[in-house]
């Protein structure tokens, strides 16, 4: 592996087993079948009265981010129609701050709840220190302790993405480019691999297999890191006319291009996002470089996260994988799936 060390962060050539993730691999690694559809659930408004008496909790993975705030505003607006009492509380991005939550929801009596923290590693450690009920986890593993595993089907997801971005490079370049920036999450663990191998699979059933030595890879999950670590690599690039921007989330696309306007290249940089949240659309509505954005509807998350958390409390056995129905969405549909976007 060669390493190009830029100011504070390191751009690192990827190797051909970074790029192998098994197609229908997803987010939840589950020793058990699911009992489910693999793909998704649909969502459902949680029945009315259907929580009364339980105490749920939910731990929040910050809400000063955006898609975040959505899922929790969601989730409580959901455990309210239940009339569940809900214990909530925002980790801000902090695994001790989230073991303090679950210390917490032991104290409350808390029957159950729903675990969206980012440290993959601190799963275990978290759950041992809260009460021992049902945990769904969202969007990133809490392995082992979690019952079933809620929110992206990441490899679906990815792939999905990288098909989207593929099909608009190939159609403006014949799929000819001059670096592919690849702003990942390690510390997510498997939902990285997952969400990030499905984009370059999804990339390369369009326009065939990625070029390696274009390929760079950037630590990266929020607006402010994914700017600072695309400007070096933008600096270290100074030739590169078509940059390609894989991306985890919305921040970091939103970073990338922020990066990129600051550095007066801009119009040199091609990107699709993953969340689809509000802070995506008039990006997809008025900039032509940024082509599409795969859905994941994080105002519905509730959706599915009450009612099944519902039912796993009350000792019915839930599916292992809880998925979102992924939909592709760009300025030719945006207005179906988001009316509002019209104002942008």
């Amino acid at each position: 592996m060669i390493t190009n060390k830029i100011k504070r962060n390191a751009i690192v050539i990827f190797s051909v087993a970074a790029l192998i993730v098994p197609i229908g691999s997803i987010g939840a690694v589950a020793a058990k079948k699911p009992l489910l559809n693999t793909e998704y659930v649909e969502f459902e408004k949680v029945k009315p009265g259907s929580g009364k008496g339980l105490v749920l909790g939910y731990i929040s993975l910050g809400d000063a981010v955006p898609f975040v705030k959505l899922v929790s505003d969601s989730i409580k607006k959901q455990a309210k129609i239940a009339g569940a009492k809900l214990e909530f509380c925002d980790s801000k991005i902090d695994d001790a701050k989230a073991l303090e939550c679950v210390q917490t929801f032991k104290v409350k009596k808390v029957q159950g709840y729903l675990n969206f923290n980012l440290g993959a590693a601190a799963g275990p450690a978290i759950y041992a220190a809260g009460p021992q009920v049902p945990v769904i986890a969202i969007d990133i593993n809490q392995s082992p302790k979690q019952i079933s595993f809620m929110g992206a089907n990441n490899n679906r997801a990815g792939v999905i993405t990288g098909v989207g971005l593929g099909n608009a490079i190939k159609k403006k370049f014949d799929c000819k480019y001059d670096a592919i920036l690849s702003l990942e999450s390690p510390g997510v663990g498997a939902v990285n691999e997952a969400r990030m191998g499905g984009v370059k699979q999804g990339f390369a059933q369009v326009c065939g297999p990625i070029d390696l030595k274009k390929l760079y890879t950037i630590d990266s999950s929020f607006i402010e890191q994914a700017q600072a670590s695309t400007k070096d690599a933008l600096t270290a690039l100074p030739n590169a006319k078509t940059v390609l921007i894989f991306a985890m989330n919305d921040d970091s696309v939103l970073g990338a291009f922020k990066a990129a306007e600051q550095l007066g290249r801009a119009k040199d940089m091609y990107g699709a996002g993953q969340g689809a949240d509000p802070t995506s659309w008039c990006q997809i509505m008025n900039n032509p470089n940024w082509v599409g954005d795969t859905a994941y509807f994080p105002e519905r998350y509730g959706e599915i996260g009450i009612p099944w958390l519902i039912k796993a409390v009350k000792k019915v056995q839930i599916p292992t994988l809880l998925a979102i129905n992924h939909v592709w969405i760009d300025k030719s549909n945006i207005g179906k799936y988001y009316p509002q976007s019209k104002n942008c």
